[in-house]
């Protein structure tokens, strides 16, 4: 029944609704929780202290979200922010709240950023990335790739399109940028000799 102004009829009580829906109401006595002696009040732990012992900072400062007022006791150190994409997920720190969503997306944007540098690294290096390898394109060869797309109700099929464009796309435009790049290095020799 759509919702109307009328006041709707009286709530049903709790032995009503349990009759009615199977397993309604099982977490209302706390003798029926697993994590129930764990919420009562003065129960020993066996926690030594009462906030744990900050973590040294070393080498810079770390990120913290605005609506935090300090870090939190333990943090990650693996990967330090760096370059432009740092810059990003700083910006996204220092400014946006989490429950913000420029916050989530600058983050993607950072992490974008990171992607894209590293191909473009990977490009000048011994060992270039192999799109068709590391796409998981030829693990697919075997195992229908294209039945296994279509008629089973999945749901990514509005974007599948623009697959070939996200993986293949960031190639094409290196290696049009790299010849560009090399033909505009060539003309000026050979314009001189």
């Amino acid at each position: 029944m759509p919702y109307t102004a009328d006041k709707p009829e009286r709530t049903p009580t709790v032995d009503q609704l349990r009759s009615r829906i199977p397993g309604w109401g099982a977490d209302l006595d706390p003798a029926d929780r697993p994590a129930f002696p764990r919420e009562q009040p003065g129960l020993v732990t066996g926690a030594h202290w009462h906030m744990p012992e900050q973590q040294p900072s070393r080498g810079g400062e770390r990120e913290k979200s605005v609506e935090h007022e300090r870090l939190t006791p333990v943090f990650g150190t693996a990967q330090p922010l760096h370059g432009v994409a740092g810059r990003v997920r700083r910006f996204a720190y220092d400014r946006y709240s989490e429950g913000q969503m420029a916050h989530w997306l600058l983050l993607v944007v950072g992490d974008r950023i990171d992607a894209v540098s590293a191909h473009a690294k990977s490009l000048f290096s011994r060992h270039p990335d192999d799109p068709i390898t590391q796409s998981g394109m030829l693990g697919e060869r075997g195992r229908r790739p294209f039945a296994s797309r279509f008629g089973r109700g999945r749901v990514d099929l509005k974007h599948t399109w623009l697959d070939p464009i996200l993986v293949i796309g960031p190639w094409v435009l290196a290696t049009v940028l790299v010849f560009k790049l090399g033909r505009a290095i060539v003309r000026p020799r050979s314009a001189r000799g």
